[in-house]
């Protein structure tokens, strides 16, 4: 959709993915932005190129080839989409050990370990979000700068549960036990 008045350049067909964010009842009255990993969509101005599927970090820090990364928004090797077109994003978040952003069945950026840190967001509560404490889950929300968009089919898939391949609801892509869900 286009861009409300007064929005400003950088918000410019800038939305996105959330996740690992904080419980919204834990944001202060002041607090700018929800601390969290996102999973950023910028859609193209007709022109120019600008990739999608970037990672920005409120309050954030990850790691990525071993390297701590503290820049707040890190851009991914996805394509530039001009236009109003739907595009299939996918996101494998396995706690804090592996995250992907995935464009096209292709990874466009893989990073590890989030923590809290490295600035971007004003006014939150300090004490209760201490820099370094491992971030492995938290909130998913669905965010837009300054312009509509629009999500459709969006699936979530658990992995957590039922290990035991005797059971009724094994599943193979489980990845962390809870047999007390197993079905016999």
């Amino acid at each position: 959709g286009e861009q409300l008045a007064g929005g400003a350049g950088w918000a410019y067909r800038n939305s996105g993915i959330m996740f690992h964010a904080q419980a919204p009842e834990t944001m202060g009255e002041d607090q700018d932005f929800p601390i969290s990993l996102e999973y950023q969509f910028l859609g193209g101005d007709g022109v120019n190129e600008r990739s999608t599927a970037n990672l920005c970090t409120p309050g954030t820090n990850v790691v990525m080839n071993g390297e701590l990364i503290t820049n707040h928004c890190i851009g991914s090797t996805a394509k530039t989409y001009h236009g109003n077109q739907w595009v299939v994003a996918e996101l494998l978040v396995l706690g804090d050990s592996l995250i992907q952003h995935i464009m096209e069945d292709s990874v466009v950026i893989s990073y590890s370990q989030p923590t809290l840190g490295g600035g971007n967001v004003s006014n939150y509560d300090s004490l209760a979000f201490p820099d370094g404490l491992a971030l492995t889950s938290g909130y998913i929300a669905l965010q837009s700068e300054s312009h509509p968009v629009e999500f459709k089919d969006i699936e979530l898939l658990n992995l957590e549960g039922c290990m035991d391949p005797k059971a009724k609801n094994y599943k193979t892509y489980f990845i962390k036990d809870n047999n007390g869900l197993c079905l016999y």
